[in-house]
């Protein structure tokens, strides 16, 4: 498969090698928020007929690499986090249009899978009122959003599943919090990769789920499966439905 990275950070560098490595061909390296000559812009030229591209760019551009993945009929796998007020949008358009595109606040397997968890444990939960439920995340101090967009994906889950729950809390609370409410904190600092904790708590005893990431490897590896996955799709997906498709709904 022929792959073209959009994003030459540490996610970027990470997945170009990781394609390398399982046989694929990275076509371009594209760089748009790099005022460089080291870096080509976006356009079809450059891309030079990828069959899907890799997405880890920053929120502020975003919407423009998705419509031009659009214009050049390019598939995608968006890995960029912090533009999800626009997600209604950005599907409206990628259906009328000939493209697959596949987005995720995070792709490692492990992550999604953490989700499924949580979802049966939140399913569990609702039988057992005495327990309440919190969360909260810690990430390296280079995160540009907050909370990151695996929290929002946890904070949705736990809506979802939870009956006596009725709205997700993320900023510094300086009251009681109601009992239809659910605090999800954030800690940002050093180099931690990303770590999330979802809480069950009685009286008597707690019960704590936890993700942690060693490296940037697993969203590497997730972001790559993807890649294959969308290669020929049209239609907008999320990596729920990639993983109901491996592992079933």
């Amino acid at each position: 498969m022929k792959i073209a990275i959009i994003g030459y950070g540490k996610m970027g560098k990470i997945t170009g090698q990781l394609a390398r490595e399982n046989g694929h061909k990275v076509v371009s390296t594209i760089d748009p928020a790099i005022k460089s000559a080291k870096f080509k812009e976006l356009s079809k030229e450059n891309l030079c007929g990828a069959d899907v591209v890799i997405d880890f760019t920053i929120p502020a551009i975003i919407l423009e690499n998705i419509d031009n993945y659009i214009k050049y009929g390019i598939n995608a796998v968006i890995g960029t986090t912090g533009w999800y007020e626009y997600l209604q949008e950005v599907k409206e358009k990628v259906e009328k249009s000939k493209i697959g595109l596949i987005w995720s606040g995070n792709f490692s397997i492990g992550v999604n899978l953490f989700f499924r968890i949580i979802k049966h444990s939140a399913g569990l939960m609702n039988k057992f009122p005495i327990y309440d439920v919190m969360g909260y995340e810690v990430h390296h101090n280079r995160k540009q959003d907050s909370p990151s967009g695996t929290m929002n994906m946890i904070g949705d889950i736990l809506l979802e599943n939870l009956k006596n729950k009725k709205k997700i809390i993320t900023e510094k609370l300086s009251r009681k919090i109601s009992e239809e409410e659910i605090h999800l904190a954030s800690v940002r600092g050093g180099s931690v990769p990303g770590t999330h904790v979802v809480a069950f708590d009685s009286e008597v005893d707690t019960i704590e789920l936890k993700h942690t990431a060693r490296s940037r490897r697993g969203l590497a590896v997730g972001a790559l499966k993807a890649a294959e996955w969308i290669k020929g799709k049209k239609g907008f997906y999320n990596i729920e439905d990639m993983m109901n498709e491996i592992i079933g709904g």
